[in-house]
């Protein structure tokens, strides 16, 4: 469940920095508007992975995974939900989750392997 809460508030800050950079002028409701479509996406990842037995918080290539079917997903969703997918959001948004979705899941490994050598 942990590893979930984590690439949802991944998700949720997608969409806050993307509020704040393009809709600021908006209802925050818009928020929600950004981020279904990433969050729907990241809880199907984890449940595809969950029932096959295999645990998120790795990176390799069980976060890696949750990344490819969060962003390919989520921005499927997007289209569908009318929502703009400009190429400038497609590698703002690719390279943000990456780097907050793996960042996350290399922080706890290294922490924990460090933790087991002490």
């Amino acid at each position: 469940m942990a590893p979930l809460i984590a690439d949802l508030a991944c998700v949720l800050a997608l969409a806050i920095g993307g509020k704040s950079s393009h809709d600021a002028s908006e209802s925050d409701w818009v928020v929600l508007a950004i981020v279904w479509p990433y969050a729907v996406a990241a809880g199907l990842a984890h449940a595809w992975l969950a029932s096959r037995g295999r645990q998120t918080r790795q990176v390799w290539p069980e976060g890696a995974i949750v990344l490819a079917l969060t962003y390919v997903l989520g921005m499927v969703l997007r289209v569908i939900s009318g929502r703009g997918v400009a190429p400038g959001f497609l590698i703002v948004a690719a390279i943000f989750l990456a780097a907050t979705m793996l960042g996350w899941r290399v922080v706890v490994h290294l922490a924990t392997r460090r933790h087991r050598s002490v």
